[in-house]
């Protein structure tokens, strides 16, 4: 099944074919988000929301509070003076950059220890992930979109569907990863011809179980090709796939996924990039992607 019939524009998605449907039943780990990520979420999506109401969430969970502080306190949000109240925190960040903070913290204790292959571990799946949300971050800063912090949130879940098939499918993962490190192959069509679907349909399943919003839902499902979203939909999903090219290119991380897949001056135009701008955005990654990996990797 593609990810287009799963990725239905209404909550009633198509279900995936039954063995791999009944296969999902059996996620265990990653089968729900924290209660606490769940109310962060609704917050932020409520527009009546408030600094106060988020700040009533998190005071009860003293380690995202920590984790708050200290990212609002790293090179990573670069602010002039360092902050010691969570209330401040909060309204300094905005609602959007605490919820990535939320999402971060849950993701990343998701990780498995047991290897993908004997050239990847869990830790480089969540290091490629950070690394495309800096990278979606700072091309959404370059073209002047006002939604960084989605596009920052979109590139940490894209992935989502790798995580999925990590536990419900190890040894055909590494088959995969094995497959497509001794050889430049389409890493979808890989997935699809061994496991019968692609982590971008597993990813797209799982945001829909979560309730993400459609932009979310959208990069997680359509990363390896926005072409096919409404126009509302793909900026956001185009931040997310060229930032993923880049960082396999780059490989940071789980580099496999999008080795085939180049960035097009027609890509760049549809966010308002040229080549130029690219390189120099591109020569700013590896000091922003250790300064986060250090801030969200961090339990």
């Amino acid at each position: 099944m593609s990810t287009a019939e799963l990725l239905a524009p209404h909550p009633s998605a198509p279900a995936l074919p039954p063995h791999l449907q009944s296969a999902m039943a059996k996620v265990t780990e990653i089968s729900a988000l924290p209660e606490i990520t769940v109310k962060i979420m609704d917050v932020v999506e409520d527009p009546k929301a408030s600094a106060h109401d988020m700040h009533d969430i998190v005071k009860n969970d003293p380690a995202l509070a920590a984790k708050i502080l200290k990212v609002v306190n790293s090179a990573f949000y670069g602010l002039p003076s360092q902050i010691s109240s969570l209330d401040r925190a909060i309204v300094m960040l905005g609602l959007s950059a605490v919820k990535n903070i939320a999402l971060a913290a849950s993701l990343s204790r998701m990780f498995t220890p047991q290897p993908i292959s004997e050239h990847f571990a869990p830790k480089d799946l969540w290091t490629h992930s950070i690394s495309v949300g800096v990278c979606a971050k700072l091309l959404a800063k370059a073209g002047g979109r006002d939604f960084a912090e989605e596009a920052f949130v979109a590139g940490l879940v894209h992935d989502m569907g790798l995580l999925v098939e990590h536990q419900l499918f190890p040894d055909k993962l590494r088959t995969i990863a094995v497959r497509c490190h001794s050889e430049p192959l389409n890493f979808c069509q890989v997935e699809a011809e061994v496991i019968g679907a692609d982590h971008p349909t597993f990813g797209a399943a799982l945001a829909a179980k979560w309730k993400f919003p459609p932009g979310l839902r959208s990069a997680i499902g359509y990363h390896h090709d926005p072409s096919h979203l409404k126009p509302e939909l793909r900026k956001l999903t185009t931040y997310v796939n060229i930032a993923d090219v880049l960082c396999c290119q780059a490989r940071y991380g789980f580099w496999l996924t999008a080795q085939t897949q180049a960035v097009t001056e027609e890509m760049l135009e549809s966010i308002g990039l040229t080549p130029a701008t690219l390189a120099d955005l591109t020569a700013k990654l590896p000091e922003l992607v250790a300064e986060a990996s250090s801030v969200f990797g961090e339990q």
